[in-house]
């Protein structure tokens, strides 16, 4: 018949550790503090866990849960207002990056947060995570046109932030690029 529940149990286990940091990243960046993305990543690993034989078939089963964290974040941004972002954003591997300690990082993150949340998910699927246009439409069940249509909005709205083009300014006359 099937496999035994218990290997069921712990290949479900061994998926959740190792895509637990890169989900709590990416609920971070669009929910925007740390206990809200902590609550929105529990909520798609248990989603996941009571879909477990559908997720593991998938062609690739951390976009199927990525998929369901952009929904759970799409129901709750239409319940209540956005939250502002935090200074630090949790790297995928647990260490801080280069960018972490930057003025730079908490001018983007603050700037993040003013977009609306539809254009923030464009953003962050688009340009932090690096998906492709197709992958992120899949990822926020709308269509490659729309994505398109909220990256840019959201990257135009980003451009038009005071802090940014400032910390753009100065780095380009420091010679860095």
């Amino acid at each position: 018949m099937g496999e035994p529940k218990g290997d069921r149990d712990e290949e479900f286990q061994a998926f959740v550790i190792a895509v637990w940091p890169r989900l709590l990243r990416t609920a971070y960046l669009l929910a925007g503090e740390q206990y809200a993305a902590e609550d929105l990543v529990q909520s798609a690993a248990e989603r996941a866990c009571a879909s477990w034989s559908k997720v593991r078939r998938a062609d690739d089963p951390y976009a199927y849960v990525r998929r369901i964290l952009v929904n759970q974040h799409a129901r709750r941004t239409r319940r209540r207002p956005p939250e502002l972002l935090v200074e630090a954003v949790p790297d995928a591997a647990g260490t801080e990056d280069g960018y972490a300690r930057s003025d730079q990082r908490g001018a983007l993150l603050a700037a993040l947060a003013t977009l609306p949340p539809r254009q923030r998910q464009a953003v962050v699927l688009r340009h932090w995570e690096d998906l492709s246009d197709s992958q992120t439409a899949t990822a926020m069940g709308c269509s490659v046109g729309a994505v398109r249509s909220h990256a840019a909005k959201g990257i135009a709205k980003l451009r038009q932030v005071s802090a940014l083009v400032e910390l753009k300014d100065r780095t380009h006359i420091g010679g860095a690029v």
